[in-house]
């Protein structure tokens, strides 16, 4: 039996096949081939309903990447390049995190994922990354990766998965940690000091990462989620 693994979905307009404009939960596909091809059988969650009751039957937890969180949760005001913010996708998400958290089931974020964790645990955000780093090399224009190296912090949950040497993988994101949340440890950087992984401190698998794995060629992380589960 593969471990069933559910990844939340986003919630917007799409044109499909005769389709046109019709609002749909969706997902990039990646996500659905990369826990696939880690040995885990995906199951979608729309946020809708009441999605944590759909953890009971699952064994792992991955948070997909999407739009921003609204800065009110982290008591800020929303910067004038924060967009995309869906307001039933924030409550859906963070109330699936607390519940899979207090159950102990093994999580991965990504993207999305990584800040979510973050600001539920009491962090914040920079809600626009190149006016921090003076570069747009984590989201260089849209719909394209950018290619950066991060490194994995030495003993870390992440170095035994990835290596303690730099590698390069797929970014899109223009916001990042700020605040680091009591009880995350940054487990990863880029070379311009960008947080790009944090664990929890807890015996469980509870692991998130800024940059996109599903879009690159090592499944390592998602293979390591369903080890976990």
């Amino acid at each position: 039996m593969r471990p069933v693994i559910g990844i939340t979905t986003y919630v917007e307009p799409a044109t499909f096949t005769v389709w046109q404009d019709m609002t749909v939960a969706l997902l990039p596909y990646m996500y659905v081939e990369a826990v696939v091809r880690a040995g885990g059988q995906p199951v979608l969650l729309p946020p809708a309903g009441a999605p944590v009751s759909a953890l009971r039957g699952l064994d792992g937890l991955v948070l997909a990447g999407g739009g921003d969180i609204d800065a009110a949760r982290y008591g800020e005001p929303a910067h004038e390049r924060t967009g995309y913010v869906r307001e039933f996708r924030d409550e859906a998400e963070f109330a699936l995190l607390a519940a899979a958290l207090d159950r102990g089931l093994p999580y991965l974020g990504v993207c999305r994922g990584m800040q979510v964790l973050n600001v539920a645990l009491g962090g914040s955000l920079h809600q626009h990354l190149p006016d921090v780093v003076g570069h747009a090399g984590h989201s260089p224009a849209p719909g394209r990766f950018g290619h950066l190296p991060v490194t994995a912090v030495p003993g870390t949950r992440l170095a035994k998965i990835l290596g303690e040497q730099p590698v390069t993988v797929p970014h899109y994101h223009h916001q990042a940690v700020a605040r680091l949340a009591p009880g995350l440890t940054a487990t990863a950087t880029a070379e311009d000091g960008t947080v790009e992984a944090v664990e929890l401190d807890t015996p469980g698998f509870v692991l998130a990462v800024q940059w996109h794995p599903e879009a690159g060629e090592d499944d390592a992380l998602f293979e390591a989620l369903v080890r976990a589960c």
